[in-house]
Formats: C-alpha cells, structure tokens, sequence
C-alpha cells in the first residue's frame, strides 16, 4: 500500500508499506494492506510504518487525522 506522512512543514514519509500502526483516539490501530476504508483522528504517540524491504520507521506526533482508502494512508499530523 502506498503511504504519505504530512506535516504543516514536511513530508515524513513517502512510499510503498506493508503494515502502518498509528495512536488513534480509541487506541492504537493497525493497517495492513487492502484496509478497509477509514477516517480516525489520532492523539500524541508514536507512528510505526514497516516498508516493504521490512525497515521499520517510526514518527513521533502530537495529534492529527489518517485517512485509509483504495490502497493508501494518507497521514496528516501535527
């Protein structure tokens, strides 16, 4: 699946990933691919992507919203 982490400043991350878990309002939630679709705000905590060569990437954020539709994380945070 393909996966963009945005911020006000800068893109985080770009690319193809095969397991993204973020800090979502209800708890952590985890993303794998074919997900289906989804809108969920997130608080303060540590986003985990696993790219496809398997390299794990984490993010720190304040809070923000993610969007999972056809495919794709689309990843706004603060």
């Amino acid at each position: 699946m393909n996966v963009e982490i945005l911020t006000p400043d800068k893109k985080l991350f770009s690319g193809e990933a095969e397991y993204v878990n973020v800090p979502g309002q209800a708890g952590r939630t985890g993303i794998l691919s074919k997900h289906a679709p989804m809108i969920a705000a997130l608080k303060a905590g540590q986003v985990k992507v696993r790219d496809a060569e398997k390299k794990e990437h984490l993010f720190d954020i304040k809070g923000g919203i993610v969007e999972v539709s056809n495919n794709k994380v689309i990843l706004l945070a603060e």
